[in-house]
Parts: structure tokens; C-alpha cells; sequence
């Protein structure tokens, strides 16, 4: 939605109102939505709220400021990262770092001498640490994240590197090892 918006004040608006149709969904009936009506089916009763969900909104809504907080980019990250956990059955106390690095390389228009700082805090939360191999199709994201920064580009999808990389994490668990 961010990266579609020609408009910030209307991405704006169109991330208010699926934040507020998260948090609805906590006691009442999803609209005629599909995503909405999918959450609904397959979120809710797995124990991932609509506010929990609707936490994720806060990130993104940052990308649509000139100056964008990463602060919240993090949190966001981290939230998203949560949510997934609980729906994989899963759990790790360096979970949010994954996925605050996995956001922060995300953020575009930001130089990378912007956002690095914050990257590399996270990169030195994770150090050596290993995921379980059930977070791991999930942590591999913050891997490439990770790998991203250290080069100081976003590689190409598909690469032998990117791919040398993915596997070893879907082997090892550990999204880096500096």
C-alpha cells in the first residue's frame, strides 16, 4: 500500500482504516473483506488479535513521513515477527531484533547511512545467536536483511549468493555471525 501511494495523505488514511478494521475484528464480525474475513478464520483463533495485528500499520505509516521513525519501523518489524511466531507455535526472546532488522531493510528513500546504525544494533543483538528450525523460514529475513547491510546493497532476488545465504541459515539459524 505504501509503495503504491502517489499520495501520503491518502496511503494515510487507507492504513487508518485497516488498522481500525484489525482492532474491529476483535469483537465484531470482519466487513465484506476477504483478508479481513481470512484473518478472522485463520489468526483469531490461533491466539493473534486483530490489535496485535493492527500494530504492524505503525511502521508502515512511518514510510509516509519525509523523515521516516525507525523507531517505529522496528517495532513494527517486531510485531510482525510475533504474529507470525504464535502462528507458527514458536517462540524466541531475539525474535523482535529479527524482525526490526528485517524491517529496516525495507525502509527506502532513507540512505543507508541513515538506517545502518539502527541495523547494526540489531545485527549485534543477534550475533551467534540460532534460531529453532521452525522460526527459521521466518528468520531467514532478517539473514538476507543482515547480508544486505554488510554489503551495503540489496542484492538482486535469486543470486547464488542470496541463496548460499538462505540455505545456511536454514541450516545453522543464525542470522549472523559478526
Amino acid at each position: 500500500m505504501v509503495a503504491s501511494t502517489t499520495e501520503p495523505a491518502v496511503g494515510a488514511i487507507r492504513l487508518a482504516w485497516w488498522r481500525e478494521a484489525l482492532k474491529k475484528l476483535d469483537h465484531s464480525d470482519p466487513p465484506a473483506e476477504p483478508r479481513l474475513s481470512a484473518i478472522a478464520a485463520e489468526c483469531l483463533p490461533r491466539g493473534v488479535s486483530g490489535a496485535m495485528l493492527s500494530e504492524i500499520e505503525d511502521g508502515y505509516a512511518t514510510l509516509l513521513d519525509p523523515e521516516p521513525d525507525l523507531d517505529r519501523i522496528s517495532r513494527s518489524g517486531a510485531a510482525l515477527f510475533g504474529a507470525i511466531a504464535l502462528l507458527l507455535d514458536a517462540e524466541d526472546p531475539k525474535l523482535a531484533d529479527a524482525g526490526a532488522l528485517a524491517m529496516l531493510a525495507r525502509v527506502r528513500g532513507l540512505s543507508s547511512e541513515d538506517v545502518k546504525p539502527a541495523a547494526l544494533e540489531k545485527m549485534r543483538a543477534l550475533r551467534g545467536h540460532r534460531f529453532a528450525a521452525p522460526l527459521r523460514p521466518l528468520t531467514i529475513l532478517a539473514r538476507l536483511a543482515a547480508r544486505d547491510f554488510l554489503r551495503r546493497v540489496v542484492e538482486a532476488e535469486a543470486t547464488p549468493g542470496r541463496a548460499f545465504a538462505m540455505l545456511s541459515h536454514r541450516l545453522s539459524g543464525v542470522v549472523t555471525a559478526r
